[in-house]
């Protein structure tokens, strides 16, 4: 049976929806010890109007076994695709080929839903969405039910995610696409070698074109482990550094402010030369601003090599 289902997932080129409004996707990489957390809160969804979509990243657990269970039970729609690995990014480019749901939104692996989030984007998005926005931006909170960083104010009704972070909004917020909007714009770049360009290249180009739907509802808890990016950054780096300087680049055209547009320019040195690429400054969509900004760049470079140093 596994190996049934692993030749089916990696062949098919979409999933079927059964008209469900909502596709809850969750990349998967060796997450086994946590993925059931999503299964569970899945199953008390005061409203099943969603597909649950499991693109897995190349894991080497028992993740297909637990997912074979899982569809057995028929409890709610599974659908399960193997890839090798990619990195988060590749995974995103994974299901947003597949997904043809009118929503979509991604459930990390070692997070979980409320039980009553999908039945607040639906009915939220029933009642206010449209063809000018991109979708829905909701709320995040840890696993004792706490807000993570700042609500929207009261008189927010619509915003883009850089746009509530230029105006002092902080913390990680859950995003929730129109799928015929996110399928638009360019797919994450695949780096030979590397696993991580950050998913913030997409949102910046959305919010160029259109708003998001401020919704002030947690419809996610989640909890950073040490084994997540966000606890890794500096490895990440060192790891990544074309991925980042490819997000570095977008950035400094796009960022809301031209104190985050500098901002970016000292990461883009320091990224550039932590892939050594020495043509970096020509290659810069922005050559002043990168000149201006080499000697803060240099020292973040120095900087993180010796972050990474210390953490080894």
């Amino acid at each position: 049976m596994a190996t049934e289902l692993l030749l089916k997932t990696m062949g098919q080129n979409k999933i079927e929806t059964n008209k469900k409004t909502l596709t809850i996707f969750t990349p998967t990489y060796n997450r086994a010890y946590t993925l059931h957390l999503g299964y569970e809160a899945l199953l008390q969804q005061t409203c099943k109007d969603f597909v649950w979509l499991i693109v897995d990243d190349g894991s080497t657990d028992d993740t297909l076994e637990w997912v074979e269970k899982w569809i057995a039970e028929r409890k709610i729609d599974i659908r399960y695709h193997y890839q090798e690995n990619q990195g988060m990014h590749g995974a995103h480019n994974t299901a947003y080929r597949l997904i043809d749901t009118e929503l979509n939104t991604c459930i990390d692996s070692d997070d979980y839903m409320p039980d009553d989030a999908v039945e607040k984007i639906i009915t939220f998005w029933n009642a206010h969405g449209s063809k000018e926005v991109a979708g829905i931006i909701g709320l995040d909170a840890d696993f004792q039910g706490n807000l993570i960083g700042t609500p929207f104010p009261s008189e927010c009704r619509r915003t883009t995610l850089g746009g509530f972070y230029a105006q002092g909004g902080r913390g990680d917020k859950k995003l929730v696409y129109c799928t015929d909007i996110i399928k638009q714009y360019p797919e994450y770049p695949i780096f030979e070698g590397e696993k991580y360009v950050s998913l913030g290249y997409k949102y910046q180009l959305i919010d160029q074109d259109y708003p998001l739907l401020a919704l002030n509802e947690v419809l996610v808890n989640v909890k950073y482990r040490p084994d997540g990016s966000s606890l890794n950054m500096y490895r990440q780096y060192i790891h990544n550094p074309q991925g980042f300087a490819f997000i570095r680049k977008s950035s400094m055209q796009l960022a809301p402010t031209s104190q985050r547009r500098f901002i970016e320019a000292m990461h883009y040195v320091a990224d550039s030369l932590l892939a050594r690429n020495p043509h970096f400054l020509s290659e810069s969509p922005r050559k002043w601003l990168t000149f201006f900004a080499l000697f803060p760049g240099m020292v973040w470079y120095g900087y993180i090599r010796y972050k990474t140093r210390k953490l080894s």
